[in-house]
């Protein structure tokens, strides 16, 4: 066996997949062989989601379609929206959607594994949905309708979230923000949601464990923590003295490197980009300043470089998204990636089962209850 010594299965390769690079020179990110600059530029989120799903992108009757069709499965079932409606509001939005995902998932069984495309898009319809019907029943007392109108999942989420259809401006940026999300090749969740598939369990049950994975601040908190952290400080000069301060004190600091990324996030100058176009928009750009006084104290101090969550922190801030939502956002996006490993696990399987160093003590003699100290 070839032993990691860096822990966590650091270089280790665990499998083959045609959907997603990450860290390649010359292709940072690129999905289905499209660099992310060019689907960010060019692309819808419903797009990328056809895109990774379908091994291609579609074409405009395609994409109608295809948009119509994610319309059509926005509405939740009434055992659904009570499971919602009873669980408490201290909650974690991310145990919630775990929670919806199960529920979702004994309502409407998969059964044949031939319909698993049809499950994906009711997932990638449903999530925001469910994330939104529970925050609004507990934050506004109020009952919303989560079949709205909206021709994208971006414009539905913040339209369920606000009781208005988004400018263009922040729809533009939640549906580039899902698209940055939407893959990343073997990470923490996606590779649970492979491992639970290829015990050729239910593709609820391999969304399910995926979200949990996501839950961990390591994996998919990075930005709550971060905003947490941006919030502390009044000015770029407070920001400086209170990070060196921290760092003094060996304190994590939550949005900085990558385990694959060596030089740079592709993603962090995108999030960064629309960060300081909505602060212009919203005439505050302290959020904005303090972020890139962070962000520089991290390289001069550290040599590390921001993530794609550390801006996008302040990017959800800007259009009114509370904090304790972003994980979430994550979620209604990386549905899209975490279906098509599910997909293409299914479709050439191998139960995933590797082995392990045993570390503990040698072969011991039994001794009877009486001679035990």
């Amino acid at each position: 066996m070839s032993r990691n010594k860096t822990g966590g299965l650091a270089g280790v390769v665990a499998g083959r997949t045609e959907i997603c690079t990450v860290g390649k020179e010359g292709a940072g990110l690129t999905y289905r062989g499209y660099d992310i600059g060019d689907l960010v530029d060019n692309a819808c989120f419903e797009e990328v989601a056809y895109l990774l799903h379908h091994g291609r992108l579609p074409g405009a009757r395609e994409l109608a379609a295809y948009r119509e069709k994610l319309a059509s499965l926005r509405a939740l079932p009434g055992a659904l929206r009570q499971t919602l409606e009873a669980i408490p509001a201290d909650t974690h939005p991310m145990d919630v959607m775990r929670t919806g995902c199960s529920v979702l998932g004994n309502l409407e069984p998969e059964g044949d594994f031939a319909a698993q495309r049809d499950v994906a898009d009711r997932l990638l319809a449903a999530f925001p949905s469910i994330v939104m019907y529970w925050h609004r029943f507990h934050a506004d007392g109020k009952r919303i309708e989560t079949a709205t109108d909206d021709d994208s999942v971006a414009g539905h989420f913040l339209h369920m979230l606000h009781d208005a259809p988004p400018g263009e401006l922040h729809r533009r940026t939640l549906d580039i923000s899902l698209i940055l999300y939407a893959e990343h090749e073997f990470n923490a969740s996606t590779f649970t949601a492979r491992v639970t598939a290829a015990t050729l369990s239910d593709f609820h049950s391999a969304i399910t464990g995926a979200i949990g994975a996501l839950r961990g601040p390591l994996h998919g908190g990075a930005n709550e923590a971060a905003m947490e952290l941006i919030e502390r400080f009044d000015s770029p000069q407070a920001a400086a003295i209170g990070v060196r301060e921290m760092l003094a004190r060996r304190e994590l600091i939550m949005g900085f490197g990558h385990r694959v990324y060596t030089r740079s996030d592709p993603r962090n100058s995108v999030n960064k980009r629309m960060s300081k176009r909505l602060a212009e928009e919203a005439g505050d750009d302290r959020l904005y300043r303090v972020s890139e006084a962070i962000e520089q104290v991290m390289w001069d101090e550290k040599k590390l470089f921001a993530n794609a969550d550390f801006y996008s922190a302040s990017m959800y801030h800007f259009m009114g998204i509370p904090t304790y939502l972003f994980t979430p956002i994550f979620v209604c996006s990386r549905i899209t990636g975490w279906s098509a490993h599910v997909f293409e696990q299914r479709a050439d399987n191998k139960l995933i089962r590797p082995a392990a160093e045993y570390t503990g003590p040698r072969l011991q003699t039994w001794a009877p209850l009486s001679a035990r100290v």
